[in-house]
């Protein structure tokens, strides 16, 4: 990685003007500039450089989506100024920044494109018939001042962003500089909102005109308003799930790789299909192999892959608009199971059936967890590993001691979408078309669990779909993965061919 000129690494700005300008003290400059630069470089940098402004640049594809999203919300909140930051960079470590990513409120509401939507802010002003929204955002780098190449954010350094004018007719939004934005903040009056915790300066613009109150209504609104998708989201998740079928069929075909190295074979097979199709992946894939599909979130995918084993792998492709899947299949690594792994796997197969079947428009959100739930703790009085009756252990919770987890969950642009919405409109509410959500029940004895017989320790089995609720049912986005423990193993047996 090239070392970046900046006013706290003065030695790297006079290697980058050349080693015979290190060999002799350079005179003093008039340019303002950082150490190292001549003031003959800094008049060349200045000019040479051709009009590169893009004219004939279309609208996003969702500039009708985002603008009745903009809408739907100064309906809501008449005649107050609401700011919803996208974030700035996070360090990493030292002078490296972690990929950007804006945050979802922002996304949702302006459809900002993820390499270069740092540090933007979208501000509706309150006016005589609604709102007018202005997007904030930072315009190209100087070349006058010498910010293009100087700058460790300049467009030299991490590439070219689009000019405010091209910004607007990206968006459909008036752009501005968003380095006028804190000041004209703190001069702003009347009843303002802000989106927390992405933007500390522009927060700070506004301490004593906002209250923590407030500011969550706003916050809680936006998640509730994702609970339904529009038509564009519901094309942007299936195209998700999609790659992350491919994403899959990957892993299967290299599984004898994976087996001689380890589970971070897998977990770099399936982001390399995230990163080709996609902005990358949703989340951190848990490619979980023999007693570690008994870890929820094993994400630190470091441990061997044995035939014979079980692979847990739960991972989803996220789109260029933020939209992700959330898909896991229970893969049996020498392509077939065994007796009792057929045994485990059928029982949370006819348990994800179950629940599958109970997402209805108008059922209860809790509807699809607890068909689940039943059939797997019928499964395990069934085996002797829970004492009965059924409904006694339900109305105790005596199989999650093997059950775990909730469900599933609502999916959309974060993979728990939509998690400041209220308790009475997610869990306790009713599903309604377009809701997009998961159904993962999943059976886990644990290496070291004593209460099963020997056979049971270490099997993790989860099965994972992502449903969209409709008119008439659901469909199931993920349906082009197999799911029947025969249908797994023949799908297996062509890919590996």
């Amino acid at each position: 990685m090239a070392d970046e000129l900046t006013p706290a690494v003065s030695d790297s700005a006079a290697a980058a003007a050349g080693p015979e300008e290190t060999e002799e003290p350079i005179k003093k400059r008039k340019n303002g500039l950082y150490p190292g630069v001549s003031d003959e470089l800094a008049e060349s940098m200045k000019s040479g450089w051709a009009d590169t402004e893009l004219h004939d640049l279309e609208p996003i594809p969702q500039a009708a989506e985002t603008a009745a999203r903009r809408a739907a919300l100064s309906a809501r909140f008449p005649g107050e100024r609401l700011v919803i930051p996208s974030g700035n960079l996070k360090t990493r470590s030292n002078d490296t920044d972690y990929p950007f990513r804006a945050s979802v409120e922002y996304a949702y509401l302006t459809g900002g494109r993820p390499d270069e939507s740092a540090d933007g802010v979208l501000v509706m002003e309150p006016v005589a018939d609604g709102h007018k929204a202005t997007i904030y955002l930072l315009p190209r780098s100087d070349r006058e001042n010498g910010e293009f190449w100087l700058s460790g954010q300049g467009e030299l350094w991490v590439g070219r962003r689009h000019s405010l004018t091209e910004s607007e007719k990206l968006y459909g939004i008036p752009a501005s500089d968003v380095r006028e934005l804190a000041d004209r903040l703190r001069e702003a009056t009347g009843p303002v909102r802000v989106v927390r915790g992405y933007d500390a300066g522009i927060e700070a613009a506004l301490t004593d005109k906002v209250t923590a109150e407030r500011d969550e209504e706003l916050r809680v609104f936006l998640s509730e308003a994702r609970l339904v998708k529009d038509t564009f989201e519901i094309g942007e998740l299936q195209k998700a799930v999609d790659s992350t079928v491919r994403g899959f069929e990957d892993v299967v075909k290299v599984l004898d790789k994976a087996e001689a190295t380890s589970e971070r074979y897998i977990e770099g097979t399936f982001f390399l299909r995230a990163r080709v199709e996609g902005n990358d992946v949703g989340y951190g894939s848990i490619c979980a192999a023999g007693p570690h599909a008994c870890t929820l979130h094993w994400v630190r995918n470091d441990g061997p892959v044995r035939s014979g084993d079980l692979l847990l792998l739960d991972a989803g492709v996220e789109t260029h608009t933020y939209y992700t899947a959330d898909v896991t299949r229970t893969l049996p690594v020498n392509g077939r199971f065994s007796e009792i792994q057929k045994q485990i796997y059928d029982a949370v197969y006819e348990a994800q059936e179950a629940g599958i079947a109970a997402v209805q428009p108008g059922a209860k959100y809790r509807d699809f967890h607890d068909a689940a739930q039943r059939v797997l703790a019928e499964k395990l009085v069934e085996w002797g590993l829970a004492e009965g009756p059924v409904e006694r252990v339900l109305e105790l919770g005596l199989q999650r001691r093997w059950t775990l987890h909730g469900t599933g969950h609502m999916l959309g642009m974060d993979v728990h979408d939509c998690a400041a919405a209220r308790t009475e409109t997610y869990v306790e509410g009713v599903l309604e078309p377009g809701m997009c959500l998961t159904v993962e029940p999943g059976l886990y004895f644990q290496a070291d669990d004593l209460t099963v017989p020997e056979e049971y320790r270490g099997i993790g089995v989860r099965i994972e779909d992502d449903i969209l609720v409709t008119e008439e049912g659901n469909r199931n986005l993920s349906a082009g993965l197999p799911r029947r423990a025969d249908e797994v193993e023949a799908w297996m047996a062509a890919l590996k061919g």
